[in-house]
C-alpha cells in the first residue's frame, strides 16, 4: 500500500470535517464526490447552495452528503464579524469592513469556521493565489503556540526505496519563506518533524543542510544553519536533529559516517530542512523529475489548525489527496 493509500486508511478511522471554500471549481465539486465516496472527510462547501448544485450537475458531481453553507445567509454571521473584528482590531477593522469579508470571501469564512470550532481544517487554492490562502489562514486562524513561522513541506514519495524511511522523506521549506533567519529554520525544522510523525508516521531524523558539514567550511550562510541547530538544542526539541550537514552526509550512510561520525541523523535522515526557498524548491523539482518521485503537496506548516494550499493547476485526485493529508494533521 502506497502513502497516500496508507493516509486514507487513517482518515477514515476518525472522520474529520474539511472546508472546500471554492465551490466554484468543478474540480472541487467532483473532488467532494470522491471524498466523501472513499469516506475519507465531511466536507463543507461554501457559496450559494442553489448555485452549487446546479454547477455539481452540469459538471456531473454527486455532492449528496456535503454541507453547503452560504455566508449571506448564516445564522451565526454576527458571531464571524465579531471574532474577525477582535482579531485585527490593532489593523483598525471595522464591522463593516470586517461583514464584507464574511460575506464575499469564502476562505476567510473557512478559516473561520476552523477557527470557531465549526470545521476541522480547509483546502482551497484550486482557484486563488497562495497569497490570498495564506492570508486567510495567517489573519483568522494564527500560528500554533510556540512557532511564530507558517512554511511548507513537501512529502517526497521515491520509487527506489534507498533513502530515508523506505524511500520517503520531507523536504522543507519549498514553498513560503524565500530567506528564513535561524530563528525561522528553527521553526520549519520543528513544524516539518511533527508533519513527518503525525501526517506520514515517521520517527522524525531532522538534517539542517548546509554546502558545509560540521564546519568544513565557513561563510555567514553556515553560521545561520549552526545557530538554528543551537536554538533547537536550546528548545529541548523531542526529536532526533543535527547540523549543519550537506545533503550526502544526511542521506547516505557511508558518506554520513565520515563526515559526521556519531551523529544518529547523518546518513538516516528522513526530513531535509533546506538553508533557504530557493535551495528547498530546486531541490524537490530535481528529485522529482530526476529521480521520478512523487511530490505530494506543498503541506503548510505552523499554523494552529490545518490548512493547506492547493496548485491552480491542481487534478480533482490532488484535491481529495489532500484533503485526506490535512484530516491527518488534525491533532
Amino acid at each position: 500500500m502506497g502513502l497516500i493509500e496508507n493516509i486514507k486508511e487513517k482518515a477514515k478511522l476518525q472522520l474529520r470535517t474539511i472546508v472546500l471554500p471554492e465551490s466554484e471549481d468543478e474540480r472541487v465539486l467532483k473532488a467532494t464526490q470522491q471524498v466523501l465516496e472513499e469516506k475519507t472527510a465531511n466536507v463543507v462547501l461554501i457559496g450559494n447552495e442553489d448555485t452549487i448544485k446546479k454547477d455539481a450537475l452540469a459538471c456531473g458531481a454527486n455532492i449528496d452528503g456535503a454541507t453547503i453553507i452560504d455566508p449571506k445567509k448564516f445564522d451565526n454571521i454576527d458571531t464571524y464579524v465579531n471574532e474577525l473584528v477582535e482579531l485585527r482590531k490593532k489593523k483598525g477593522l471595522t464591522k463593516e469592513e470586517a461583514r464584507e469579508i464574511m460575506t464575499t470571501e469564502p476562505r476567510f469564512f473557512g478559516c473561520m469556521m476552523v477557527r470557531l470550532g465549526a470545521a476541522d481544517g480547509l483546502v482551497a487554492g484550486s482557484n486563488s493565489p497562495t497569497a490570498d490562502v495564506l492570508k486567510a489562514a495567517i489573519h483568522v486562524i494564527k500560528t500554533a503556540p510556540g512557532i511564530n513561522t507558517v512554511s511548507s513541506a513537501f512529502i517526497m514519495e521515491t520509487a527506489d526505496g534507498k533513502f530515508g524511511d523506505n524511500g520517503l522523506l520531507l523536504f522543507a521549506d519549498c514553498a513560503v519563506i524565500p530567506e528564513p533567519n535561524a530563528e525561522q529554520l528553527a521553526d520549519i525544522a520543528c513544524a516539518t518533524a511533527a508533519t513527518a510523525a503525525s501526517v506520514v508516521g515517521l520517527d522524525p531524523r531532522v538534517a539542517m543542510l548546509s554546502f558545509s558539514t560540521k564546519g568544513s567550511a565557513n561563510h555567514p550562510l553556515v553560521d545561520k544553519v549552526q545557530y538554528a541547530v543551537d536554538l533547537l538544542e536550546d528548545r529541548n526539541v523531542d526529536f532526533a536533529f543535527d547540523g549543519e550537514m550537506q545533503a550526502d552526509a544526511a542521506i547516505v550512510e557511508a558518506i554520513g559516517a565520515k563526515k559526521a561520525p556519531g551523529s544518529e541523523v547523518a546518513g538516516k535522515a528522513n526530513v531535509l530542512v533546506f538553508p533557504d526557498l530557493q535551495s528547498g524548491n530546486i531541490g524537490y523539482k530535481l528529485v522529482q523529475r530526476f529521480a521520478g518521485a512523487a511530490a505530494h503537496g506543498p503541506v503548510v506548516q505552523g499554523l494552529a489548525k490545518p490548512v493547506n494550499d492547493l496548485s491552480r493547476g491542481c487534478s480533482i485526485e490532488d484535491i481529495s489527496n489532500l484533503v485526506a493529508i490535512t484530516a491527518t494533521q488534525i491533532k
